[in-house]
């Protein structure tokens, strides 16, 4: 089984602000970014269990990289913040299974 981290040079997260977290998968070449294609809205809805409808994706073809947005479940530092910087959130992410194999 292939998972997108055997495919991507550096899969990570990161706060974007307090309130919202950034995932980047930069893919190692074009095939790569092809199969990872099928990451939507409704995959990191369920990773992640946010709504759909606040899920940010970009792709940047040119450079082999998905940036995926999303609310974060808490505010950054608040009480229940058990990951102040978000660096943790793109491991079900980075284990995903590429379709196909």
């Amino acid at each position: 089984m292939t998972t997108i981290s055997d495919l991507a040079l550096e899969v990570r997260s990161k706060n974007a602000g307090p309130f919202w977290v950034t995932m980047e998968l930069f893919m190692r070449d074009a095939d790569g970014y092809r199969a990872v294609s099928f990451v939507d809205e409704r995959i990191v809805a369920e990773l992640y269990r946010v709504d759909p409808g606040t899920i940010q994706i970009f792709r940047i073809p040119s450079l082999n990289i998905v940036k995926i947005s999303f609310p974060r479940p808490v505010s950054q530092g608040s009480l229940r913040d058990r990951d102040m910087h978000a660096g943790q959130h793109h491991v079900p992410l980075a284990l995903l299974a590429v379709r196909g194999d």
